[in-house]
């Protein structure tokens, strides 16, 4: 069987310079998560249609320990709050076409925009070999709130 290369998009570029605070919180407080079933091996309470089903060289969510719908969407909306957004706009322009997070056990997240008229993504562990992932840890540690008390997420 031959094992099958993941080819990572040139163009998925976080932005430089966070929008000011109150437009990242107002994106935080749009957005939603949706799910996709291709990334979990368990539906947990992601109310997914068709349930769980894994795919092959897709990551999981399971394996970076998001087994709840609350955690994926705090992740996101934390995400956008630091500003861990992409330059690129999903279609219609409203929404970043991705957002990343890093969740407490150091792995670093990936959110695509499925819905761009609503807001709505899916998210799944980045890949270790991934040019970004790297990139995505130094600027959640950077963009991290100052307020010690906020720097770790209580999923």
């Amino acid at each position: 069987m031959r094992q099958r290369t993941t080819k990572f998009s040139p163009n998925r570029k976080i932005v430089s310079e966070p929008p000011p605070e109150a437009d990242r919180i107002r994106l935080a407080n749009e957005i939603g998560y949706g799910g996709n079933p291709e990334h979990k091996r368990h539906a947990g309470d992601f109310d997914l249609n068709p349930p769980a089903q894994p795919r092959l060289g897709k990551t999981l969510c399971d394996d970076a320990n998001i087994h709840a719908r609350a955690q994926a969407i705090e992740l996101l909306r934390e995400g956008a709050r630091r500003g861990l957004i992409s330059v690129q706009a999903g279609a219609g322009g409203r929404f970043p076409k991705m957002i990343w997070a890093v969740t407490e056990g150091g792995v670093a997240m990936e959110a695509q925009i499925e819905n761009p008229e609503m807001g709505i993504y899916h998210g799944y562990p980045m890949p270790k070999h991934d040019p970004l992932e790297q990139e995505v840890h130094r600027l959640w540690i950077e963009r991290a709130p100052r307020d010690r008390s906020k720097r770790t997420l209580d999923l």
